[in-house]
């Protein structure tokens, strides 16, 4: 009677307690035949069951857990944990439509006969893992690993919105910064990877100290501003809501006072400068892309025009990125055909200058192009310098030029020009193997290293480690250097003999002032002594006039190059020059 009772009471706990657990539970047998379950169960699984009775575990559950009679069946222990917290997503049946369920299950065998089943709806916490993952997954997608800055793809989803969403009118100005570090390849080469994208990382650190209260990672809400890294050493601002469109100047001035200096990287003191570009965002846009490209075509104009500084953009600008590209392409093909030429102007000793002395010749390159005929430097050298065609283009004039050197001296011997200079670009003094390529020139051409100067710009000499190490390498090669354009770079006459050059070559707008300017005589004579007490020699470029060449003459410069001697002359024409010019020679005698 005792145990009856305590059986009873037993069993009444037990029914009690499966109606108040807040667990779906369901006892069956080994053909999945419900016993028994709770409401909670019932309320879960209902909606699973096509036929709207819930007599069989199997019927219901196994179009989402197919493999369910194969576990319970072939489960040998007498009882213990068939599997747990297994989680399915189970949609529901056409009794409820809309209602679709995500569910832990566990699967406990409570004897040789007997099953039970714990269901736990876990629709809430799937959610929010799978928002959580999507929030995670959005920023992966969204975010620079190496700034933690929105990258490309968010910038394009926050001007879509501005554009595409309506959000632009007459009274709401917004504006594309596309931001450029200058000589940021120098920099990588000349220190490491590891320092650039240390600069990149302080770059970014200070953009984001410019944009107060904006929203740096997720798309910022509107009035708020972004900025991004695009790539590379590209970043992007993203400007809204401002008052009128000279606050765009304003805040590119900002930002040029602010990104522009002295950079702490790596215990480095890294010093640069950044060229940006402006596009204001307009009614009728025609797309994201399109406004981003008017700002790098804006950005490129001001780093053409010297860098540290920015620029608006105009529709003329795209027109003459258009016409760049295309040369570009035409100068591809003119490297690949033999399209370029060298022209020589001679440089004349200038002791005696009136005779034209020939002391050597500076190689020059020319353009004939196949339809419009011959194309200045002018047009096309910023061209090959901004894509890297520099390189090619400058082996070439070198080997053509030491080709046509060394057939000079074979027929002319004497009467041949004694040097040859020709001008080296940033781009191949910064080339590790450059001095390797020179060599390799040397030999195949026959070329005396002792004849060959090679001329970079002032401003090139003295501007890294890089440069510095290709500069002593050239020399010991036998190579003479000359410093192009004195005067008008970084160096002073206080630190000329740090350069690890034989000539100085005076730049023509002081050639030009010489006979009106004794401020500009003083700063040639002043050149000159400087150089001669180095042991350098020294060249005037530009000089057009007997009056200037008298003057340079008289305060001892070494040679005498310009117009008043010869424009730059074809190879044959050349030939021509130096035996009128020994005629002359002879004459004077």
């Amino acid at each position: 009677m005792i145990a009856a009772e305590v059986t009873s009471q037993d069993y009444e706990a037990l029914v009690s307690f499966m109606y108040r657990v807040p667990i779906g539970l369901v006892e069956f047998d080994r053909d999945g035949a419900i016993e028994m379950l709770n409401p909670l169960a019932s309320q879960l699984l209902m909606p699973l069951a096509e036929s709207g009775m819930l007599d069989n575990v199997f019927a219901v559950l196994e179009p989402t857990i197919s493999d369910l009679r194969a576990r319970v069946q072939g489960f040998a222990p007498s009882s213990g944990v068939v599997f747990e917290a297994l989680r399915a997503t189970v949609m529901s049946g056409p009794a409820f439509p809309d209602l679709a369920r995500t569910l832990s299950i566990s699967l406990l065998k409570l004897d040789d006969g007997h099953f039970m089943l714990a269901l736990l709806d876990v629709t809430v916490d799937a959610d929010r893992e799978r928002q959580r993952i999507a929030e995670v997954l959005h920023e992966a997608t969204h975010v620079d690993a190496l700034t933690q800055m929105p990258n490309r793809l968010a910038v394009r989803e926050r001007l879509l919105s501005l554009l595409d969403g309506g959000q632009l009118s007459a009274e709401r100005t917004a504006a594309v910064l596309f931001v450029n570090i200058d000589r940021f390849k120098t920099i990588n080469d000349t220190f490491s990877n590891a320092v650039g994208d240390g600069l990149l990382q302080s770059m970014g650190k200070r953009l984001r100290g410019l944009l107060r209260g904006s929203d740096l990672v997720n798309p910022p809400a509107a009035g708020e501003q972004m900025a991004a890294r695009f790539s590379g050493d590209e970043f992007v601002v993203v400007l809204d809501h401002l008052r009128r469109p000279q606050d765009v100047r304003n805040i590119a001035e900002r930002m040029l006072a602010s990104l522009t200096g002295v950079h702490e990287v790596a215990g480095k003191s890294i010093s640069c400068s950044v060229s940006i570009g402006i596009s204001l965002l307009e009614q009728g846009e025609v797309s994201a892309d399109d406004v981003i490209q008017n700002a790098s075509i804006a950005m490129a104009e001001a780093k053409r025009a010297g860098g540290a500084g920015y620029r608006l953009y105009d529709p003329a600008m795209r027109e003459r990125a258009k016409r760049r590209g295309e040369l570009e392409s035409e100068l591809r093909t003119a490297l690949e055909t033999g399209q370029l030429l060298t022209h020589y102007q001679p440089v004349i000793t200038a002791e005696g200058f009136k005779s034209r002395h020939l002391a050597g010749v500076e190689a020059l390159v020319r353009w004939r192009h196949p339809i419009r005929g011959m194309i200045p430097p002018l047009e096309f050298i910023g061209v090959a310098e901004d894509t890297g065609l520099i390189v090619p283009l400058g082996h070439a004039v070198l080997r053509m030029a030491c080709i046509d050197f060394v057939a000079w001296k074979r027929e002319h011997g004497d009467a041949a020009p004694r040097r040859l200079a020709v001008n080296v670009s940033r781009a191949q003094l910064t080339l590790p193997s450059f001095a390797g390529q020179v060599k390799d020139v040397l030999e195949t051409t026959g070329m005396l290293a002792s004849d060959l100067q090679l001329e970079l710009t002032e401003s090139l000499a003295v501007q890294d480690s890089a440069v510095q190490t290709c500069l002593l390498e050239l020399k010991a090669l036998g190579v003479s250097l000359a410093l192009d354009d004195f005067g008008t770079g970084y160096s002073s006459l206080s630190c000329l003999h740090l350069l690890p050059v034989d000539t100085v070559k005076i730049d023509r707008s002081f050639v030009d002032s010489a006979g009106s300017s004794l401020h500009h005589r003083v700063l040639i004579e002043a050149t000159i002594r400087v150089a001669h007490s180095l042991g350098m020699t020294t060249v005037a470029e530009g000089v057009e006039t007997g009056e200037q060449a008298n003057i340079l003459a008289a305060l001892h410069c070494d040679k005498l190059q310009g117009y008043y001697f010869s424009r730059p002359l074809p190879a044959e024409e050349l030939v021509a020059w130096m035996t009128r010019s020994r005629e002359a020679e002879a004459d004077l005698a």
